[in-house]
């Protein structure tokens, strides 16, 4: 059974985006109804670094297709301040604002920080407090240190049906393609300079040919680009866009 696939940005609400992607008088308001024209998905990376209020989670509700869908990024006071350490009251307030979004959401993006190396028994009592407290929500692992990418933090992963991220950044940031869970989550940084550089087409035909492989083995594919800086973002997932189909 053939899986599904789903490309879009890291985000959506860039003021360097305008009259590049969102027509010059487009009021901010109207950047999201005017994004789910092109992407039926986003990445929230803005609930990374502040906690949206529960009134802003309902209003993208609000202004997004009933059909779109959200992967919150969860808040680095969990993942680099606490260093998911004595983090079960800040991951129910996290899902408390976003409980609303259950129904339009697909997996919760973990970012770990990159000083951080894997041990297994703080990712075991991170893990599985995941899948005690917050088991209706999927979640995936973008790793910073190499260590995490060891077979045995990977056979952890995999245990929990954690998703371990494809971060796509020209060799900065730890590489792996290895799937651990039905989610198959990829985030282009930028081939080169990170953030601010665009992928060729026969980089972006090499993706499109393992994504469309792993949604044949029925994983269900998710590809965000957060090569935002001149708006390389959302050009290069609308070219994954049509690659795919």
């Amino acid at each position: 059974m053939n899986g599904s696939i789903h490309i879009g940005t890291s985000g959506w609400s860039y003021k360097h985006w305008k009259g590049l992607f969102y027509p010059d008088g487009l009021k901010e308001v109207e950047w999201l109804p005017y994004y789910s024209r092109f992407f039926n998905i986003a990445e929230i990376n803005t609930s990374f670094y502040h906690m949206p209020k529960h009134q802003t989670v309902l209003n993208w509700l609000e202004k997004a297709p009933k059909d779109f869908l959200f992967c919150p990024k969860l808040s680095r006071y969990i993942t680099h301040m606490k260093k998911l350490k004595d983090v079960e009251e800040p991951l129910h307030r996290f899902f408390e604002v976003f409980a609303p979004m259950q129904g339009q959401m697909g997996p919760v993006l973990v970012q770990l920080p990159p000083q951080l190396k894997w041990d297994y028994d703080r990712a075991e009592r991170f893990y599985s407090g995941l899948k005690k407290e917050f088991k209706t929500f999927e979640f995936v692992v973008e790793v910073r240190h190499l260590t995490w990418l060891h077979q045995d933090s990977l056979t952890q992963m995999a245990r929990y049906h954690l998703g371990v991220v494809i971060s796509q950044s020209g060799g900065v940031f730890p590489y792996t393609e290895m799937v651990t869970a039905q989610n198959v989550y990829i985030r282009f940084h930028g081939p080169g300079a990170l953030y601010a550089s665009p992928y060729s087409d026969e980089m972006l035909q090499e993706y499109a040919h393992k994504i469309k492989a792993w949604a044949r083995q029925g994983h269900t594919v998710w590809a965000f680009f957060n090569n935002d800086i001149h708006g390389y973002a959302f050009a290069d997932a609308q070219k994954l866009q049509q690659l795919c189909q």
